[in-house]
Protein backbone atom coordinates (compact mmCIF):
# COMPACT_ATOMS: atom_id res chain seq x y z
CA UNK A 1 0.00 0.00 0.00
CA UNK A 2 1.51 3.62 -1.22
CA UNK A 3 1.21 4.92 2.75
CA UNK A 4 1.41 8.61 0.91
CA UNK A 5 -2.02 8.72 -0.77
CA UNK A 6 -3.30 7.29 2.82
CA UNK A 7 -5.69 9.43 4.37
CA UNK A 8 -4.33 10.23 7.80
CA UNK A 9 -6.55 10.36 10.66
CA UNK A 10 -5.53 11.26 14.34
CA UNK A 11 -6.95 8.73 16.51
CA UNK A 12 -6.06 11.03 19.61
CA UNK A 13 -8.33 13.73 18.95
CA UNK A 14 -11.80 14.86 20.61
CA UNK A 15 -13.51 11.57 22.07
CA UNK A 16 -10.26 9.91 21.29
CA UNK A 17 -11.34 6.48 21.77
CA UNK A 18 -12.69 3.49 19.57
CA UNK A 19 -15.17 5.11 18.03
CA UNK A 20 -12.89 6.84 15.80
CA UNK A 21 -11.28 3.75 14.49
CA UNK A 22 -15.18 2.75 13.74
CA UNK A 23 -16.61 5.33 11.66
CA UNK A 24 -12.99 5.25 9.86
CA UNK A 25 -12.78 1.96 9.04
CA UNK A 26 -16.55 2.01 7.74
CA UNK A 27 -15.91 5.15 5.69
CA UNK A 28 -12.56 3.95 4.25
CA UNK A 29 -14.44 0.60 3.01
CA UNK A 30 -17.21 2.53 1.84
CA UNK A 31 -15.46 5.16 -0.29
CA UNK A 32 -12.66 2.83 -1.29
CA UNK A 33 -10.53 5.24 0.65
CA UNK A 34 -7.35 4.62 2.26
CA UNK A 35 -6.41 5.40 5.85
CA UNK A 36 -4.00 5.87 7.85
CA UNK A 37 -5.08 5.78 11.49
CA UNK A 38 -2.22 7.02 14.05
CA UNK A 39 -2.20 7.88 18.29
CA UNK A 40 -4.54 5.31 18.03
CA UNK A 41 -6.53 5.58 21.95
CA UNK A 42 -3.38 7.82 22.64
CA UNK A 43 -4.70 9.49 25.97
CA UNK A 44 -6.53 6.02 27.22
CA UNK A 45 -4.78 4.43 30.78
CA UNK A 46 -4.21 1.75 27.97
CA UNK A 47 -3.61 3.35 25.02
CA UNK A 48 -3.57 1.28 21.17
CA UNK A 49 -5.89 -1.39 20.16
CA UNK A 50 -7.45 -3.61 22.26
CA UNK A 51 -9.26 -6.95 21.06
CA UNK A 52 -12.41 -5.88 20.28
CA UNK A 53 -10.99 -3.12 18.28
CA UNK A 54 -8.72 -5.54 16.50
CA UNK A 55 -11.26 -8.04 15.82
CA UNK A 56 -14.04 -5.01 14.18
CA UNK A 57 -10.54 -4.18 12.38
CA UNK A 58 -9.88 -7.62 10.67
CA UNK A 59 -13.99 -7.89 10.47
CA UNK A 60 -13.73 -4.46 8.02
CA UNK A 61 -10.67 -6.01 6.14
CA UNK A 62 -12.56 -9.08 5.53
CA UNK A 63 -15.36 -7.71 4.49
CA UNK A 64 -13.67 -5.17 1.80
CA UNK A 65 -10.83 -7.42 1.17
CA UNK A 66 -8.62 -5.20 2.00
CA UNK A 67 -5.00 -5.04 3.32
CA UNK A 68 -4.57 -4.10 7.21
CA UNK A 69 -0.84 -2.90 8.40
CA UNK A 70 0.15 -2.76 11.98
CA UNK A 71 -2.95 -4.17 13.37
CA UNK A 72 -2.36 -5.82 16.83
CA UNK A 73 -3.17 -5.49 20.61
CA UNK A 74 -1.56 -2.41 21.67
CA UNK A 75 -0.35 -1.18 18.39
CA UNK A 76 -1.25 2.81 17.92
CA UNK A 77 -0.73 3.15 14.14
CA UNK A 78 -2.98 0.98 11.47
CA UNK A 79 -3.60 1.41 7.42
CA UNK A 80 -6.31 -0.04 5.74
CA UNK A 81 -5.82 -0.22 2.20
CA UNK A 82 -9.86 -1.73 1.23
CA UNK A 83 -10.67 -3.43 -1.94
CA UNK A 84 -13.97 -4.73 -2.97
CA UNK A 85 -16.35 -5.06 -0.70
CA UNK A 86 -17.67 -8.58 -0.26
CA UNK A 87 -21.01 -9.89 0.51
CA UNK A 88 -21.48 -13.35 2.16
CA UNK A 89 -20.39 -14.94 6.07
CA UNK A 90 -18.19 -13.42 7.97
CA UNK A 91 -17.08 -14.22 11.55
CA UNK A 92 -15.26 -11.55 14.07
CA UNK A 93 -14.11 -13.14 17.70
CA UNK A 94 -13.29 -11.00 20.25
CA UNK A 95 -12.38 -13.82 22.30
CA UNK A 96 -12.99 -11.55 25.35
CA UNK A 97 -16.08 -9.56 26.32
CA UNK A 98 -15.54 -7.41 23.87
CA UNK A 99 -18.73 -6.00 22.63
CA UNK A 100 -20.76 -7.55 19.66
CA UNK A 101 -22.99 -4.15 19.53
CA UNK A 102 -19.80 -2.62 18.54
CA UNK A 103 -18.54 -4.76 16.26
CA UNK A 104 -22.35 -4.19 14.02
CA UNK A 105 -21.56 -1.02 14.39
CA UNK A 106 -18.34 -0.65 12.37
CA UNK A 107 -19.16 -3.67 9.96
CA UNK A 108 -23.26 -2.63 9.23
CA UNK A 109 -22.93 0.29 7.24
CA UNK A 110 -20.18 -1.72 5.06
CA UNK A 111 -22.41 -4.55 4.35
CA UNK A 112 -25.05 -2.61 3.21
CA UNK A 113 -22.86 -1.76 -0.11
CA UNK A 114 -22.39 -5.04 -1.28
CA UNK A 115 -24.34 -6.87 -3.95
CA UNK A 116 -25.91 -9.90 -1.92
CA UNK A 117 -27.33 -10.11 1.66
CA UNK A 118 -24.31 -10.44 4.22
CA UNK A 119 -24.47 -12.36 6.75
CA UNK A 120 -22.13 -11.20 10.32
CA UNK A 121 -21.09 -14.14 13.16
CA UNK A 122 -20.44 -11.99 16.00
CA UNK A 123 -19.00 -13.12 19.34
CA UNK A 124 -18.34 -11.75 22.35
CA UNK A 125 -20.05 -9.84 25.09
CA UNK A 126 -23.89 -9.15 24.35
CA UNK A 127 -24.83 -6.69 27.73
CA UNK A 128 -20.84 -4.99 28.17
CA UNK A 129 -20.06 -1.91 29.72
CA UNK A 130 -19.14 1.26 27.83
CA UNK A 131 -21.15 -0.45 24.52
CA UNK A 132 -24.65 -0.42 23.50
CA UNK A 133 -26.46 -4.00 24.88
CA UNK A 134 -27.43 -5.73 21.87
CA UNK A 135 -31.31 -5.35 23.38
CA UNK A 136 -30.45 -1.54 22.69
CA UNK A 137 -29.13 -1.87 18.71
CA UNK A 138 -32.34 -4.59 18.25
CA UNK A 139 -35.02 -2.20 20.05
CA UNK A 140 -33.58 1.16 19.72
CA UNK A 141 -31.11 1.75 16.85
CA UNK A 142 -32.60 -0.75 14.49
CA UNK A 143 -36.11 1.14 13.88
CA UNK A 144 -34.53 4.22 13.57
CA UNK A 145 -32.08 3.21 10.79
CA UNK A 146 -34.56 1.68 9.16
CA UNK A 147 -35.81 5.04 8.57
CA UNK A 148 -32.98 5.55 6.32
CA UNK A 149 -33.53 1.92 4.09
CA UNK A 150 -31.28 -0.05 6.49
CA UNK A 151 -32.37 -3.55 6.83
CA UNK A 152 -30.96 -6.25 9.23
CA UNK A 153 -32.29 -8.91 11.08
CA UNK A 154 -30.44 -9.77 14.77
CA UNK A 155 -30.34 -13.33 16.06
CA UNK A 156 -29.09 -13.70 19.43
CA UNK A 157 -27.98 -17.09 19.61
CA UNK A 158 -26.22 -16.67 22.83
CA UNK A 159 -25.94 -14.23 25.37
CA UNK A 160 -22.02 -13.33 27.21
CA UNK A 161 -21.18 -10.74 30.15
CA UNK A 162 -17.85 -9.67 31.12
CA UNK A 163 -15.12 -11.39 31.66
CA UNK A 164 -15.66 -14.02 29.59
CA UNK A 165 -17.85 -13.40 26.82
CA UNK A 166 -18.69 -16.29 24.78
CA UNK A 167 -21.82 -14.14 23.21
CA UNK A 168 -22.78 -14.68 19.85
CA UNK A 169 -24.97 -13.24 17.25
CA UNK A 170 -25.77 -13.50 13.98
CA UNK A 171 -27.47 -10.33 11.75
CA UNK A 172 -28.24 -10.70 8.65
CA UNK A 173 -27.81 -7.40 6.16
CA UNK A 174 -29.73 -6.62 3.31
CA UNK A 175 -27.66 -4.48 0.35
CA UNK A 176 -29.13 -0.93 -0.31
CA UNK A 177 -28.55 1.16 -3.61
CA UNK A 178 -28.47 4.08 -1.85
CA UNK A 179 -29.50 5.38 1.84
CA UNK A 180 -33.10 7.89 2.14
CA UNK A 181 -32.48 11.01 4.19
CA UNK A 182 -34.02 11.17 7.81
CA UNK A 183 -35.93 14.13 9.40
CA UNK A 184 -36.63 13.56 13.01
CA UNK A 185 -37.67 17.30 14.26
CA UNK A 186 -41.15 16.42 16.28
CA UNK A 187 -41.08 14.32 19.56
CA UNK A 188 -44.39 13.99 20.16
CA UNK A 189 -45.25 12.38 23.94
CA UNK A 190 -43.82 9.73 25.68
CA UNK A 191 -46.68 6.33 24.90
CA UNK A 192 -45.32 3.44 26.05
CA UNK A 193 -42.33 2.32 28.88
CA UNK A 194 -41.04 -1.26 28.94
CA UNK A 195 -38.04 -3.18 29.39
CA UNK A 196 -36.39 -6.21 30.83
CA UNK A 197 -34.29 -6.74 33.49
CA UNK A 198 -32.45 -9.98 33.35
CA UNK A 199 -29.89 -12.33 35.64
CA UNK A 200 -27.66 -14.90 34.33
CA UNK A 201 -26.05 -17.97 35.31
CA UNK A 202 -25.52 -18.41 39.62
CA UNK A 203 -26.99 -15.33 40.21
CA UNK A 204 -30.65 -15.12 41.93
CA UNK A 205 -33.58 -14.25 40.11
CA UNK A 206 -34.66 -11.89 42.87
CA UNK A 207 -32.19 -9.03 41.54
CA UNK A 208 -33.51 -9.03 38.58
CA UNK A 209 -36.86 -8.72 40.58
CA UNK A 210 -35.24 -6.02 42.45
CA UNK A 211 -34.01 -3.97 39.33
CA UNK A 212 -37.29 -3.61 37.78
CA UNK A 213 -39.00 -2.88 41.04
CA UNK A 214 -36.70 0.39 41.64
CA UNK A 215 -36.66 1.44 37.87
CA UNK A 216 -40.44 1.29 37.74
CA UNK A 217 -40.74 3.16 41.46
CA UNK A 218 -38.28 6.14 39.88
CA UNK A 219 -40.22 6.21 36.68
CA UNK A 220 -43.23 6.54 38.69
CA UNK A 221 -42.32 9.74 40.37
CA UNK A 222 -41.92 11.61 37.32
CA UNK A 223 -44.30 9.71 34.57
CA UNK A 224 -47.40 8.91 36.46
CA UNK A 225 -49.74 8.78 33.27
CA UNK A 226 -48.50 5.30 31.72
CA UNK A 227 -47.87 1.77 33.18
CA UNK A 228 -44.63 0.67 32.88
CA UNK A 229 -43.90 -3.16 32.40
CA UNK A 230 -40.25 -3.90 33.29
CA UNK A 231 -40.01 -7.90 32.89
CA UNK A 232 -37.82 -9.45 35.19
CA UNK A 233 -36.16 -12.58 33.69
CA UNK A 234 -34.08 -15.45 34.36
CA UNK A 235 -31.91 -16.71 31.30
CA UNK A 236 -31.26 -20.24 31.26
CA UNK A 237 -29.95 -22.00 27.89
CA UNK A 238 -29.01 -19.23 25.92
CA UNK A 239 -26.59 -17.11 28.39
CA UNK A 240 -22.71 -17.99 28.68
CA UNK A 241 -21.49 -17.38 32.30
CA UNK A 242 -22.80 -15.05 34.94
CA UNK A 243 -24.52 -11.20 34.59
CA UNK A 244 -27.44 -9.03 35.28
CA UNK A 245 -28.84 -5.56 34.11
CA UNK A 246 -31.67 -4.16 32.76
CA UNK A 247 -32.79 -2.17 29.89
CA UNK A 248 -35.53 0.23 29.27
CA UNK A 249 -37.21 1.76 26.37
CA UNK A 250 -39.81 4.69 25.95
CA UNK A 251 -41.49 5.37 22.68
CA UNK A 252 -43.27 8.30 21.77
CA UNK A 253 -46.11 9.12 19.33
CA UNK A 254 -43.89 9.78 16.57
CA UNK A 255 -41.91 6.64 16.58
CA UNK A 256 -39.05 8.00 18.44
CA UNK A 257 -37.20 5.39 20.75
CA UNK A 258 -35.18 6.28 23.60
CA UNK A 259 -33.19 3.64 26.33
CA UNK A 260 -31.63 3.42 29.40
CA UNK A 261 -29.69 0.56 30.61
CA UNK A 262 -27.20 -0.65 33.42
CA UNK A 263 -25.37 -3.35 34.08
CA UNK A 264 -24.75 -5.29 37.83
CA UNK A 265 -21.92 -5.17 39.03
CA UNK A 266 -20.14 -6.93 42.45
CA UNK A 267 -21.25 -4.81 45.56
CA UNK A 268 -23.44 -2.96 43.95
CA UNK A 269 -27.15 -3.09 45.49
CA UNK A 270 -29.50 -4.49 42.50
CA UNK A 271 -31.93 -1.41 43.39
CA UNK A 272 -28.62 1.05 42.54
CA UNK A 273 -28.54 -0.90 39.30
CA UNK A 274 -32.37 0.00 38.27
CA UNK A 275 -32.33 3.45 39.77
CA UNK A 276 -29.42 4.23 37.23
CA UNK A 277 -31.12 2.95 34.15
CA UNK A 278 -34.20 4.38 34.92
CA UNK A 279 -32.67 7.92 35.49
CA UNK A 280 -30.89 7.56 32.72
CA UNK A 281 -33.80 7.45 30.74
CA UNK A 282 -35.61 10.16 32.37
CA UNK A 283 -32.65 12.53 31.24
CA UNK A 284 -33.12 11.43 27.75
CA UNK A 285 -36.98 12.01 27.22
CA UNK A 286 -36.90 15.42 29.56
CA UNK A 287 -34.32 17.29 26.58
CA UNK A 288 -37.49 16.67 24.05
CA UNK A 289 -35.08 15.64 21.33
CA UNK A 290 -35.75 12.83 18.90
CA UNK A 291 -32.84 10.70 19.79
CA UNK A 292 -31.06 9.73 23.09
CA UNK A 293 -27.68 10.37 23.63
CA UNK A 294 -26.61 7.17 22.45
CA UNK A 295 -28.51 7.05 19.36
CA UNK A 296 -27.00 10.59 18.14
CA UNK A 297 -23.32 9.58 17.36
CA UNK A 298 -24.52 6.14 15.67
CA UNK A 299 -26.50 8.31 13.14
CA UNK A 300 -23.91 10.50 11.73
CA UNK A 301 -22.56 7.79 9.29
CA UNK A 302 -26.12 7.17 7.88
CA UNK A 303 -26.80 10.82 7.68
CA UNK A 304 -23.54 11.56 5.35
CA UNK A 305 -24.05 8.42 3.34
CA UNK A 306 -27.83 9.42 2.55
CA UNK A 307 -28.89 11.03 -0.90
CA UNK A 308 -30.39 14.18 0.61
CA UNK A 309 -30.80 16.61 3.25
CA UNK A 310 -31.18 14.35 6.58
CA UNK A 311 -32.26 16.73 10.26
CA UNK A 312 -32.17 15.63 13.77
CA UNK A 313 -33.36 17.19 16.62
CA UNK A 314 -30.86 16.16 19.59
CA UNK A 315 -30.47 16.99 23.18
CA UNK A 316 -26.82 18.23 23.79
CA UNK A 317 -24.74 17.33 21.51
CA UNK A 318 -21.85 14.30 22.84
CA UNK A 319 -18.21 14.04 22.02
CA UNK A 320 -18.88 10.83 20.57
CA UNK A 321 -21.32 12.90 17.97
CA UNK A 322 -18.98 15.55 17.52
CA UNK A 323 -15.88 13.37 16.94
CA UNK A 324 -18.40 11.38 14.38
CA UNK A 325 -18.94 14.25 12.38
CA UNK A 326 -15.23 15.58 12.58
CA UNK A 327 -14.43 11.61 11.00
CA UNK A 328 -17.32 12.07 8.10
CA UNK A 329 -16.27 14.79 6.93
CA UNK A 330 -12.81 14.14 6.50
CA UNK A 331 -13.62 11.07 4.77
CA UNK A 332 -16.83 11.59 3.00
CA UNK A 333 -18.03 15.19 1.15
CA UNK A 334 -21.11 15.16 3.58
CA UNK A 335 -21.89 18.67 5.37
CA UNK A 336 -23.09 18.88 8.93
CA UNK A 337 -24.14 21.82 10.54
CA UNK A 338 -25.33 22.23 13.98
CA UNK A 339 -27.96 25.06 15.11
CA UNK A 340 -29.59 25.62 18.50
CA UNK A 341 -33.37 25.58 18.55
CA UNK A 342 -35.11 28.58 18.90
CA UNK A 343 -37.36 27.10 21.10
CA UNK A 344 -35.36 25.27 23.81
CA UNK A 345 -32.05 25.94 25.01
CA UNK A 346 -31.04 22.08 25.66
CA UNK A 347 -31.82 21.23 22.13
CA UNK A 348 -29.60 21.08 18.69
CA UNK A 349 -31.09 20.22 15.26
CA UNK A 350 -28.24 18.16 13.31
CA UNK A 351 -28.41 18.54 9.71
CA UNK A 352 -26.43 16.91 7.50
CA UNK A 353 -26.35 16.94 3.26
CA UNK A 354 -25.53 13.73 2.61
CA UNK A 355 -23.10 12.90 -0.60
CA UNK A 356 -25.77 10.17 -1.93
CA UNK A 357 -23.55 7.24 -1.57
CA UNK A 358 -24.28 4.71 -4.30
CA UNK A 359 -24.16 0.95 -4.26
CA UNK A 360 -21.62 0.25 -7.39
CA UNK A 361 -22.16 -3.73 -6.97
CA UNK A 362 -26.04 -3.05 -7.22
Amino acid sequence: MDTDSALEVDGSVMEGGGQILRVAAALSCITSTPVKMLRIRAGRSCPGLRPQHLSGLQLVRDLCSGRLDGATVGSTEVSLSPGKILSGSHTADTQTAGSVGLLLQVALPCALFTEDSSKLCLKGGTNAEMAPQIDYTVKVFKPIVERFGVHFDCNIRMRGYYPRGGGEVIATVTPVKELTPVTMLERGNITKIYGRAFVAGVLPYKLAKDMSAAAVRTIRKEIKELYVNIQPLQEKEKAFGNGSGIIIIAESSTGCVFAGSALGKKGVYADKVGIEAAEMLLRNIRHNGCVDEFLQDQLIIFMALAKGTSRIRTGELTLHTQTAIHVAERLTQAKFTVTKCDDSSSNFIIECQGTGHSNRNL
